[in-house]
């Protein structure tokens, strides 16, 4: 008889019962009810195929062997049972209550705790574990928002090492600091950021040379100046990876004192920066470059918001204001136009996605939701950071030493395939998953209805962008070589980076080449580690604004469009980006049956049909700023009670896999006030 294949992947719980086993090659395979093993969502293990589900199209295994546990701390609800103390996950694909061991006085029912595992249970055995933090009573966000950042290992507060070593760096440039370095205080330097922007970790210069070319200045704080290789400050950065952003907070990758203070470059005082200086034709086209540490000394600090005004000519007590920096602006953006159209050219997708913002009053409560569109200076910074970081790419990787590569491969086959069929249906027949092949379809998509649809299809086709020690190229930006250099305040590969360009200007790389190499590729793992959980928190921790800010919309209308499918509803997209479930029940009619393919939820006597993209009115019937869960129905139906294990999106494209979306195909960050980097 024939041995039964056994594969190694991830068990992945759906909270009802079933699984999915995400393998490290092939399909996936579904795990049916009493088939886990005792295996836990996220755990690594081993499985064995049972069967071939023909008409479920996939094949069916069971686990036999749990290999390494994934949820090593679990937080949740504590309630008291028999004397008992329990925790209720706050995750639906987890099993409960886990019974709590603690030694702690003072310990109420209704607080929302972290509980470190020691047994995952089994049989009649319950799982157990120890108490390890609360976070205040389990019905209120802020518990909630805590409870995410512990769990995806997010420290608000910096070790005491940190803040002492902190204290030793002076706020001021020491004289020094300048030897060796160009100095361009002379020049006109600006900073462009959102109005509520606190670090400026770049500035923008633009002249033109003896020849008429443009010279186009990017400055970036010289955070590796002050931030030396395995000092607790580094270490502790390592770590983090990444500053997280959510609503009217930050958890910073490195202490206000120097992200705020002489790391952030502030007007009218001198600052140590990295400039990326590009000498370009009329067209936008480098023609030679210089990287150089400098000193600068910004000019003026600029918004957003005023800029945009500035170069749409609509306030001339503005204009009046910033008259000596205007003609550079107007300049910066027409620049920033042929750069834009340069990218277009080669293969650069052009993906109008819009992103919603949560808007906080001082006490820290949602009071509105915006969506927030790219300006003209939005755009032009943008453009600006975008060739900086692949003319150091190109640099680095030209001299052939270590960086740390921000890359972007090609969709899968599979992927393609995917949003193949789903366009279809709207009278599209794409031809490949080339940068060019997907630009037309979203063009062909532009002003049309499904326009949204269109676009949120085709970021979901995208594989998930990370960091390599590798050059591999940028498949989104169809740039050959591409980095994160413009950023070091907030992302530790940008840190890096600098590094490697200070020991190249020193001289000192020869020496340092195998040190760093190995500390580049340690960085492109653990960054990329740490980003995925920064993503995560924020989209998790966003859920619950949103849901408190939609608990004062109960019983209100919203036009909105459907954003998810799925066997149990739709998921709709109102109010700025907004999502909550419109449940199957919910709908008018008879039963509803699920056609993944196509994301489309037909009735099954062929007159109703809902899909992807479509259009749709609906009210708010509930909203839990806890759970982060929004409910709607119809206008004029009736609420439907939200059953339990429901709260998880599944996507038409199999997101078990690699997904990716605009942020993280491009730069990873978008932050608060609309720079992307």
């Amino acid at each position: 008889m024939k041995e039964k294949q056994e594969l190694t992947g991830t068990y992945q719980a759906s909270g009802r019962g079933f699984g999915f086993l995400i393998p490290e090659e092939g399909e996936d395979c579904f795990i049916p009810p009493r088939a886990n093993g005792g295996a836990w969502n996220g755990d690594k293990v081993v499985a064995r195929i049972t069967e071939e589900d023909s008409s479920a199209g996939r094949r069916v295994a069971k686990v036999v062997q749990v290999l390494e546990r994934a949820n090593k701390t679990v937080t949740g609800e504590l309630e008291r049972r028999d004397h008992a103390l329990w925790l209720n996950p706050d995750s639906e694909r987890l099993p409960g209550p886990i019974q709590v061991f603690t030694k702690r006085k003072g310990v109420r029912p209704g607080e929302r705790a972290a509980v470190a595992m020691t047994s995952f249970g089994g049989g009649k055995t319950a799982p157990m574990g120890t108490l390890r933090e609360r976070f205040g009573p389990a019905d209120r966000r802020e518990s909630a928002v805590e409870a995410i950042l512990y769990t995806h290992d997010i420290e608000r507060a910096f070790p005491p090492a940190v803040m002492d070593q902190t204290e030793t760096i002076p706020q001021t440039v020491e004289a020094s600091a300048l030897t060796g370095r160009l100095d361009l205080r002379g020049k006109t330097i600006i900073t462009i950021d959102g109005a509520s922007s606190k670090d400026f970790d770049d500035a923008v210069s633009l002249e033109k040379d003896e020849k008429g070319r443009w010279v186009l200045g990017v400055h970036i704080a010289d955070v590796s100046h002050y931030v030396q290789p395995g000092t607790p400050l580094d270490l502790e950065a390592f770590e983090r990876g990444t500053s997280v952003y959510f609503a009217d907070q930050v958890v910073p990758m490195l202490p206000e004192a120097l992200s705020n203070g002489i790391c952030s470059l502030n007007p009218q005082v001198d600052r140590l920066a990295l400039s990326c200086i590009l000498t370009m034709d009329e067209g936008g086209g480098v023609v030679d470059h210089t990287i150089a540490k400098t000193v600068i000394r910004s000019t003026e600090r600029m918004t957003y918001e005023d800029c945009n005004v500035l170069l749409a000519g609509e306030d001339p007590v503005l204009a009046e204001r910033y008259a000596h920096i205007l003609p550079m602006l107007r300049d910066m953006a027409a620049l920033a136009k042929k750069l834009e159209k340069l990218r277009r050219n080669r293969g650069a997708l052009d993906l109008e996605t819009r992103e919603s913002y949560v808007i906080c009053d001082e006490e820290g409560k949602p009071v509105d939701v915006a969506l927030h569109q790219q300006g003209e200076s939005e755009k032009l910074i943008e453009s600006f950071m975008l060739a900086a970081n692949e003319c150091v790419a190109e640099h680095l990787n030209r001299l052939r030493k270590p960086c740390v590569y921000r890359v972007h491969e090609k969709p899968s086959d599979e992927k393609g395939e995917a949003l193949r069929t789903l366009v279809a249906p709207l009278g599209y027949d794409l031809k490949g998953t080339d940068s060019h092949a997907l630009q037309k379809l979203l063009d062909w998509a532009r002003g049309r209805p499904e326009e949204g649809a269109v676009s949120m299809m085709v970021l979901r086709s995208m594989m998930k962008a990370r960091y390599d020690g590798e050059n591999l190229g940028h498949f989104g930006l169809a740039a050959e070589y591409y980095c994160h250099f413009t950023s070091p305040i907030r992302r530790y590969p940008d840190l890096m980076v600098h590094r490697v360009l200070t020991a190249l200007l020193d001289g000192t790389l020869d020496k340092q080449e195998k040190k760093l190499t190995a500390a580049v590729q340690r960085a492109a793992v653990q960054s990329s580690q740490r980003e995925l959980a920064a993503q995560e928190a924020e989209r998790e921790i966003e859920k619950r604004y949103l849901a408190e800010f939609m608990a004062g919309h109960v019983g209100e209308r919203f036009a909105g469009v459907v954003s998810g499918v799925t066997k149990f509803g739709l998921f709709v997209s109102v109010a700025g980006g907004v999502e909550g479930l419109l449940p199957v029940e919910a709908l008018p009619g008879g039963s509803w049956h699920y056609d993944e393919a196509h994301l489309t939820l037909l009735e099954d006597n062929g007159s109703g049909r809902y899909t992807f993209g479509m259009a749709l009115e609906v009210e708010c019937s509930a909203a839990d700023p806890v759970s982060g869960q929004v409910d709607f129905i119809l206008p004029g139906g009736t609420p439907v009670a939200r059953p339990e294990r429901r709260q998880e999106k599944p996507r038409g494209d199999k997101p078990r896999r690699k997904g990716g979306g605009r942020r993280a195909m491009h730069l990873p960050k978008r932050r608060k006030g609309g720079k992307k980097r």
